[in-house]
C-alpha cells in the first residue's frame, strides 16, 4: 500500500488479510503460525475488488483461480464463496459502523 489508509480502509484490509488465512485457506496452513504471511500477495488485489463493490461471486472466482492457476490446487468453491459472502459482510458492517 503507497499511501495511508483510513480508519475504515485499514480495518476492511485487516478483515481481509484474516479471511483469507483462517477461512479461505487452500493450502491448510491456518493453525501455523510461521506461515501467517502465506497469503499477503493477494490481500491488496481481494481489497481492490471490494472497494471497488465487485459481487462475491466475482470475488470467490478469483480466489478459485488463485488456487488453481497459481497453486496448481483442486480449490473448494464452496470455502471460496464463503471467504468472499464474509468479507462483504465485514465491508458492509465496516461501512455501517462509520
Amino acid at each position: 500500500m503507497g499511501h495511508k489508509l483510513s480508519h475504515q480502509d485499514a480495518e476492511l484490509y485487516r478483515r481481509v488479510d484474516e479471511v483469507l488465512h483462517y477461512i479461505w485457506d487452500p493450502i491448510g496452513i491456518c493453525d501455523e503460525p510461521h506461515a501467517r504471511d502465506e497469503y499477503h500477495s493477494y490481500v491488496q488485489r481481494v481489497f481492490s475488488m471490494l472497494k471497488s463493490s465487485k459481487d462475491s461471486k466475482a470475488i470467490s472466482d478469483y480466489l478459485v483461480e488463485i488456487a488453481h492457476d497459481q497453486m496448481g490446487l483442486t480449490s473448494s468453491r464452496k470455502r471460496a464463496e464463503r471467504a468472499a459472502e464474509i468479507l462483504l459482510k465485514y465491508k458492509h458492517k465496516i461501512l455501517e459502523a462509520s
